[in-house]
């Protein structure tokens, strides 16, 4: 009878040991009331170009003088004042210009959660930087108040990433979005127990 529980025993802990080295590289993303579910979310950058993209082109009249299109946003991160940064090329067209002007923007935005969305949203986006060249730099202004007016109107509140219920459900815990760090390459979104 022991001949045949060793063989039995061995394969029970060579199963065992299979378990563990698969569930090893889980456990550093798992959150310490339920082991097996992850800790944080990741995004990419590319996620985050994809969410920001539908929101353009924008047209908007300014002032019932200025006709303004913004496009082709470009997504980057700025991990060390953890920001999102957003270039926006700029079109300015008006009776008042003997042509139409183009430039770009540059805005940043912290990020937060909005409970009520269940979503990370952008939040106070600002022009960081105005970029205008020949004929155009004499409305880098208007440019630069078309940029705010976007950021402060249009994009301020903005969704990134909606998290879907069962995401921040899980054995009758409810979890929900905590730190949001930008990383070099996407952001990081705590979740923790609420």
């Amino acid at each position: 009878m022991t001949h045949a529980a060793a063989p039995d025993r061995r394969r029970f802990l060579r199963t065992l040991c299979a378990v563990a080295a698969l569930a090893a590289p889980l456990a550093a993303c798992a959150s310490a009331t339920f082991p097996f579910i992850p800790d944080h979310y990741t995004f990419s950058q590319q996620q985050v170009q994809d969410a920001v993209a539908r929101k353009f082109p924008y047209r908007r009249t300014v002032s019932q003088v200025l006709n303004v299109t913004l496009s082709n946003p470009v997504v980057g991160f700025e991990p060390d004042a953890n920001r999102l940064a957003v270039r926006i090329d700029a079109h300015v067209a008006s009776p008042f210009l003997q042509q139409p002007v183009d430039g770009t923007f540059t805005l940043t935005s912290r990020l937060e959660y909005d409970s009520a969305s269940h979503a990370v949203v952008l939040r106070a986006p600002s022009v960081e930087q105005v970029d205008a060249g020949g004929e155009a730099r004499a409305y880098r202004q208007q440019i630069e108040a078309a940029g705010a007016l976007a950021a402060a109107q249009w994009l301020d509140g903005y969704p990134i990433y909606t998290f879907k219920p069962e995401q921040l459900q899980f054995a009758g815990a409810t979890f929900e979005p905590g730190t949001i760090t930008i990383l070099t390459n996407g952001i990081r979104v705590q979740i923790v127990e609420k």
